[in-house]
């Protein structure tokens, strides 16, 4: 039952995960086999404190637009919450590699968001997952 959650979940995300075609980040249609190979894929699924969900959010929100906009290695950060339990949240996570995933966890802006949010957060859960095909519209 609970991975059939996650998978509606990951299904539902609007472009998942995008593959970067060439250096400036445009991004290609489709990720190849060969560019699948070595990327790092996680789910996140947390609870956070009601009482806190809006701070929560704003802190999630600039922790997503400034990894995207500033770490190369960051394919994909998709933030979702169930209709039902807004409180529940989940994260799609893409990074070029390992070593792009360990960069993203010593940044400043990362590490400013788990300390931010550490008394938010009720539960996490950290899903490894292997790509099996991820695909997105171009813009």
């Amino acid at each position: 039952m609970r991975i059939d959650l996650l998978a509606k979940l990951v299904m539902s995300l609007p472009l998942l995960a995008v593959g970067c075609a060439n250096e400036n980040r445009q991004p290609s249609p489709q990720a190849t086999a060969e560019q699948m190979r070595g990327r790092v894929v996680r789910l996140a699924e947390l609870e956070i404190d009601s009482a806190q969900l809006e701070n929560y959010r704003a802190a999630l929100r600039e922790e997503i637009e400034t990894s995207i906009r500033v770490e190369p290695g960051v394919l994909t950060l998709y933030a979702v919450s169930e209709k039902e339990y807004p409180a529940r949240v989940r994260i799609f996570e893409t990074y070029a590699n390992e070593a792009a995933y360990r960069a993203h966890l010593e940044t400043s802006h990362f590490k400013k968001y788990k300390t931010g949010t550490q008394a938010m957060v009720k539960s996490l859960k950290l899903v490894e997952a292997d790509p099996i095909w991820l695909g997105a519209k171009a813009k």
